[in-house]
Parts: structure tokens; C-alpha cells; sequence
């Protein structure tokens, strides 16, 4: 898939890195990503991909642009209340680079769609804020060996993990179980602050970028944590769990599953 002048010239100061060039640039081109949440992670996870010329990516959010979003989402914007965030997505992403896809769902994942949203995609992002569709992001990457970005934010902290089914540890090699609901408060209860999102979405971003080129060194088997009152990363390693329950020796969990609260595909709000 041949660049054109126009993308020469947009893409020039990516292309004369080494590890990218004109083949590398193409590479992004072809590349599709889909990004589960347009919110506070995938916002910024969106905004970078597309600047970047992913050419194909997919915005999966069910939720509504709400002011309190305004703080930290930033591919929307005060004119765009009450509309569907990833109409949103789209227009900001479209306005940014206008020849790229973008698609859109605007709906609930479950069980009886995820598989088929994911299918066409090379990489899933996770950028929502809630258990159950983590946990089902995992389960549906894990069974068809999709690799996801996994993202996560609250208050001051985040943290990101690379998932690549049988080269790591899946997101329930570390956290095998959801935590029961109102265990854990989400950024709504306990608040986050704007600019967390937005480094940790870079980062994912950037190991979205790094998987479609082939290049570097992702965050496979380590957990990166970020905490922004003290300005310190930390890394932990972290194995494939020989009993993970759905990617260990002996799975238990060998279908997906429906949880008992609802399984929204927001973003983190």
C-alpha cells in the first residue's frame, strides 16, 4: 500500500527514523486497530494512532459525551454534549486526518458480538473502566490470540501491560477473578486526574505502534505503573500463570462468559 506525496510530507518526521521509513510507514497503513472506550484512555490512545496514520482504526463506546468528561476526554468538546462518544471519536479523528477509517460501535459488548468486532483487527486497545469488560476483552483476546494493549487509571495512578496470548501472561494470569461489584471504586467515585489518562494512553499508543511495526520492546510480562504525585514508574515482572483460568494448563474457562452486572463498553468516564 503505497504512500502518497500528501502522506510523505505528514508522515515525514516519523519516516526518517530508522526504525520506521517509508515500508514501516506503510506497515501503520495497513494497520488496524480497534480501541475499546473512547474516554479518558482512548481518547488519547485515538487522537495519537491517528496522527500517527494508522489507517484503520475502531472506536467501540456506548456511552454519551457528559461535561464532567470534559476534563480529561479529549477527543470531545463542549458543542458535542449528549451525542454518542464515538460519533465524537470520529468527527475529531476525521477533522485530524481526514484519510484514514474510522468505525464505529456504538453499542454493548457481550459474548454474542465481541468475536466478531475483534476479528478484522491486529491490535485491541482497552481503554474502559469496568471489570466486566475487561475481563471479557482478555477472555475473547486470549481464545482467538489477539494481542491487546491493556490500560487502567485512578486518582493519581496507572498502569499498562502488553498482552500477547502464549508469548505472556494474560490479564488473569495476575488478576484471575473480577473483584465483586463496589469492591474496587470507579474514577466516577473516586476521581482521576486528567493528565493520567492522557500519559498512560500515550503509552499504550505507542506499544500499539511498536507491535504494527514490529519494532522494540513491549511491555509483555511486565507491569508498568505509573503514580503522578510522586513522578515514578515502577515494573513489575510478571509470568504466565501455569493455572490462569483461561489461558493456564487446564483452563476452566474455555467459552466466554456473560457476568452478573452489565458489561458496558465505556470508556473511562
Amino acid at each position: 500500500m503505497a504512500l502518497t506525496n500528501e502522506e510523505m510530507e505528514r508522515y515525514s518526521r516519523q519516516i526518517i527514523l530508522k526504525n520506521v521509513g517509508g515500508r514501516g510507514q506503510e506497515k501503520l497503513k495497513q494497520g488496524k486497530v480497534l480501541i475499546v472506550g473512547a474516554g479518558g484512555l482512548g481518547s488519547p490512545v485515538a487522537y495519537y494512532l491517528a496522527a500517527a496514520g494508522v489507517g484503520t482504526i475502531g472506536i467501540v463506546d456506548s456511552d454519551r459525551v457528559d461535561l464532567s468528561n470534559l476534563q480529561r476526554q479529549i477527543l470531545h468538546n463542549s458543542d458535542r454534549l449528549g451525542r454518542l462518544k464515538a460519533e465524537s471519536a470520529r468527527e475529531t479523528l476525521l477533522a485530524l486526518n481526514p484519510a484514514l477509517t474510522i468505525n464505529i460501535y456504538p453499542l454493548r459488548l457481550g459474548k454474542g458480538n465481541i468475536l466478531a468486532i475483534i476479528r478484522d483487527y491486529d491490535v485491541i486497545v482497552d481503554g474502559v473502566d469496568n471489570f466486566p469488560t475487561r475481563y471479557l476483552l482478555n477472555d475473547a483476546c486470549v481464545m482467538t490470540g489477539k494481542t491487546m494493549v491493556e490500560g487502567g487509571v485512578l486518582q493519581w495512578d496507572g498502569l499498562v501491560m502488553t498482552i500477547k496470548p502464549g508469548q505472556g501472561p494474560c490479564y488473569r494470569c495476575i488478576f484471575p477473578d473480577p473483584p465483586p461489584p463496589g469492591a474496587v471504586p470507579s474514577c466516577q467515585e473516586a476521581g482521576v486526574m486528567g493528565t493520567v489518562p492522557g500519559l498512560i494512553g500515550a503509552i499504550q499508543a505507542t506499544e500499539v505502534i511498536k507491535i504494527l511495526l514490529g519494532v522494540g520492546e513491549t511491555l509483555t510480562g511486565r507491569l508498568l505503573i505509573y503514580n503522578a504525585l510522586e513522578m515514578r514508574f515502577r515494573e513489575i515482572k510478571a509470568e504466565r500463570n501455569r493455572n490462569c483460568p483461561v489461558c493456564g494448563e487446564n483452563p476452566r474457562i474455555r467459552e466466554l462468559e456473560e457476568y452478573t452486572f452489565v458489561c458496558e463498553a465505556k470508556g473511562e468516564r
